[in-house]
């Protein structure tokens, strides 16, 4: 497994725990932890959304502020599951392993046809760098304000002119690289033809997100209709605004 602790640890607790701290780490159990919420309008749902949460949240914080209501309100036949893909999963890089096994490996097992995973800051990270090690394994991916790395890769892919025009390094990279990995799968999502990216990836941010400028990179990259803004910054009221404008658009099965 990649040593994520070398790359994202350091950065994260210079930003996204900036006020909680990075003394403390919870356990990263086996299994991965879950709560889930079925769709009470069908019997047996086909789609799955399964919630990845921010380097310093927890799972209940989906219900709090409103995600699982906002897909009941608009009555949305899909199943969620709430993964407690916490710090300490990245920190002793299990948390690709735990995620497949622990959740979409069941998901699919249980009959799902299409699975989501919608990941905000950290989890939105995750969410990348599992399709990128084990491609094809989810429908599509919804990433809000995502963290995507240090500033040295997004410098070099913006004094290039951009994603597709940045010269991505070829053939394997050592396992440190996770950075320019993800970087690199992205760049290739967004060269493919319209509608043949897979899984189909949807980016939210914060105009005023501390993270912003990397945002914009991916976000020229993508269809424009997959990318969706909000005034605001790292926080939950811009994210909830952009659940709602995604959830407008997104693919999703109605109830009938």
């Amino acid at each position: 497994m990649i040593p994520l602790s070398r790359l994202v640890f350091p950065a994260l607790c210079a930003g996204l725990l900036l006020l909680s701290g990075c003394s403390f780490l919870r356990p990263a159990t086996v299994p991965l932890a879950t709560e889930r919420d079925l769709a009470s309008c069908s019997a047996k749902a086909d789609t799955l959304l399964v919630f990845l949460p921010g380097a310093s949240s927890t799972i209940d914080e989906f219900v709090r502020e409103g995600f699982v209501q906002e897909v009941r309100q608009r009555r949305i036949a899909a199943d969620i599951v709430m993964a407690d893909a916490h710090m300490g999963y990245y920190n002793n890089r299990t948390v690709i392993a735990r995620l497949e096994a622990d959740v979409l490996v069941p998901a699919r097992a249980a009959g799902y046809r299409a699975i989501w995973l919608v990941g905000i800051s950290l989890g939105g990270f995750g969410a990348l760098i599992h399709e990128e090690q084990m491609p094809g394994g989810v429908t599509g991916i919804v990433a809000l304000a995502p963290y995507l790395g240090e500033r040295e890769t997004t410098r070099e892919i913006a004094k290039a002119g951009g994603l597709a025009a940045w010269q991505a390094p070829a053939g394997p990279l050592p396992e440190d690289q996770m950075e320019t990995r993800l970087w690199r799968w992205l760049q290739a999502q967004a060269k493919l033809p319209a509608g043949a990216a897979s899984p189909a990836l949807y980016l939210g941010y914060g105009t005023g997100d501390r993270f912003a400028d990397r945002h914009r990179l991916l976000a020229a990259a993508l269809p424009p209709q997959r990318v969706f803004t909000t005034p605001g910054g790292h926080d939950w009221a811009p994210w909830r605004r952009l659940w709602q404008q995604m959830l407008a658009v997104l693919p999703l099965p109605a109830c009938t």
